[in-house]
């Protein structure tokens, strides 16, 4: 089945449903993912994570593991996605009380016939909504944003990078 432009639709068979990708004649090869989001928030929001002022503890750490485990998690959470042997996963949690906001950035890396931007995305995606959560008595408004995918390399694309105008903030 194709889609438009002419790409074929690789996750329908020929009657439109449904189907895991088989990656099995794929070779081998070293991949890795970069993503990035924030979650928006309030300046009182802001000024609680610089202080350490929130009952939950402390939201950047927190974000980071929730990251970590997500994207660990990733093919129990997204359909049709393969497992990986995920070599490496981190996430970075940072402040920007000038936006303010709280910027996450995961990166991915593993040795497999398939490609970790799901992972990439989903540790951000989760890392974002674990941000919510924990500010949500202070900032019941906090909203993600931008959540996309900024680099992968591997496989048949090779290295890929976001052009300037996909940035998130």
């Amino acid at each position: 089945m194709a889609a438009e432009g002419g790409h074929r639709l690789t996750h329908l068979d020929e009657r439109g449903r449904a189907r895991m990708v088989d990656v099995g004649d794929r070779p081998v090869s070293r991949r890795e993912a970069t993503a990035e989001g924030m979650v928006r928030i309030s300046a009182e929001a802001a000024e609680a994570v610089a202080t350490g002022q929130l009952t939950k503890g402390d939201v950047l750490a927190v974000a980071r593991l929730a990251g970590i485990m997500a994207a660990k998690r990733t093919p129990e959470l997204i359909p049709l996605c393969h497992p990986v042997a995920l070599r490496h996963v981190d996430v970075e949690a940072e402040l920007d009380r000038d936006a303010p906001a709280i910027r996450l950035r995961a990166q991915a890396r593993c040795e497999d016939a398939t490609g970790v931007e799901m992972e990439a995305l989903t540790a951000v995606a989760v890392a974002a909504l674990t941000v919510i959560d924990m500010l949500k008595s202070v900032d019941p408004w906090a909203r993600v944003d931008g959540v996309q995918l900024v680099a992968k390399s591997g496989g048949r694309s090779g290295a890929v990078t976001r052009p300037e105008d996909g940035d998130a903030g």
